[in-house]
């Protein structure tokens, strides 16, 4: 009798998630075993203690009357109009809330847009290193993620002409990550305005992935693609999740400015995605309104002296004092990527060391390949910890590197998991 088997669609053979892949789900038979693991793989603030302003909560329990009944498959009026709002206050005049579409959080909508654009083949322009989903989804819509570098030397900031010499004649779209995930870097206005420019000039449609617009540190400053980007289709994403620390509530937006006449069949096309999949959580869109027009607090966590300030600078101090460290100060955005020196370990490998530093040290981090680079000795955390834990996890990290480096060949260093015990430690 021949074994039951079901076999997965082909279309996923080269889709890649590996922020929450092998190495998460070894992290949760970790904990099952009565380990703790300190997880710096995703952003997920509320796993960090951080809490969703009490205003919006208010403001979804007192509309929870409305909120039962499908709601207009682009999202409630009130959250696209405040979307408007903001989008106008920062000087983008070409908007109505028929432009806005609420969605799931911005995942889904990448993966709308992704999909109402791509034939088989058809291009996409996207950073490496990237935010991953990028790259899964354009794979999965049968299109060719086409990565453009965005050096480590150069501050994880993309050179236009670089960008340029990919285009070719099935060049559909340009992917801009500003503040950048996993990186930190924000873009100056200078490129912001160039890629601007290349989307016009080649009519790509501009994605713009401005989920951390207000994440910010210091004098970094966040320019807004749409105010730039006129005579092609910008899509502009936004949401809930990081600047309001709200993830759970699965709220994102993806709002189109620029040359929209050309695009109506296209808007047309999302429209039927969105229709598809009825409408998007309500309860949580009643919080657009509140979380736009109100305090943003996101200002106190990254001023000076603030809780994301203070991860950061525990990170900076503890690279600048390790022989085997280096990064870019991340100026934006939850993350910082920090890289390896080679010339100090030239065995390093970013999979191995990941798996070695959970299995032996309880700490969980993405290794930097995971982002689509082609090289292997980066690995991405958040800032999320408080600034004592963030320093007891580069301590672990330094003491792993040490047994590298005392190795003498640091490839063999294997990982070994210990009987778990009442007294794991954090």
């Amino acid at each position: 009798m021949k074994p039951f088997r079901i076999q997965p669609s082909s279309r996923l053979q080269d889709v890649r998630y590996e922020i929450r892949g092998p190495l998460a789900r070894r992290a949760a038979e970790l904990e099952k075993a009565g380990y703790e693991i300190i997880k710096l793989n995703i952003g997920n603030p509320g796993a960090f203690g951080f809490r969703a302003p009490e205003t919006m909560r208010l403001a979804m329990i007192e509309n929870l009357r409305e909120a039962d009944a499908y709601c207009y498959q682009k999202g409630i009026f009130p959250a696209r109009e405040a979307v408007v709002m903001q989008q106008q206050t920062r000087g983008v005049k070409d908007i109505t809330a028929d432009d806005v579409f609420m969605g799931n959080g911005v995942s889904e909508l990448i993966l709308f847009c992704l999909s109402a654009l791509l034939e088989t083949d058809d291009e996409v322009l996207i950073p490496s290193p990237d935010y991953p989903l990028w790259t899964a989804a354009t794979t999965l819509h049968s299109g060719k993620a086409v990565h453009y570098p965005c050096h480590p030397e150069k501050g994880f900031v993309p050179d236009p002409q670089e960008i340029r010499a990919l285009i070719t004649p099935r060049t559909r779209a340009i992917v801009v990550i500003n503040p950048n995930n996993p990186t930190g870097a924000v873009y100056p206005l200078e490129v912001v305005t160039q890629l601007a420019k290349l989307a016009e000039e080649h009519h790509l449609v501009m994605f713009s992935d401005e989920i951390y617009d207000q994440v910010l540190f210091d004098t970094a400053t966040h320019v807004p693609m749409a105010t730039l980007v006129k005579k092609t289709l910008c899509a502009t994403f936004g949401g809930l999740s990081k600047v309001y620390r709200a993830c759970g509530f699965r709220v994102g937006w993806v709002s189109f400015t620029g040359e929209k006449g050309g695009a109506r069949e296209y808007l047309q096309a999302l429209e039927l995605l969105a229709s598809l999949r009825l409408c998007s959580n309500v309860p949580g869109q009643w919080a657009v309104q509140t979380a736009l027009g109100g305090k943003q607090s996101i200002n106190e966590l990254t001023r000076p002296e603030g809780r994301l300030w203070k991860t950061r600078k525990a990170i900076q101090d503890a690279v600048t004092h390790s022989p085997f460290l280096y990064s870019q100060i991340p100026m934006g955005a939850m993350y910082a990527f920090i890289g390896v020196n080679l010339a100090r370990l030239p065995h390093f490998d970013d999979q191995k060391f990941a798996l070695e530093l959970l299995e032996r040290k309880h700490v969980l981090v993405a290794p930097g390949s995971s982002f689509n680079v082609p090289y292997h000795n980066h690995f991405r955390v958040t800032l999320l910890p408080d600034w004592e834990t963030m320093r007891d996890v580069f301590e672990r990290i330094n003491e792993l590197l040490l047994e590298y480096a005392a190795a003498p060949h640091p490839a063999s260093v294997t990982a070994t998991l210990p009987a778990p015990n009442s007294s794991a430690s954090a």
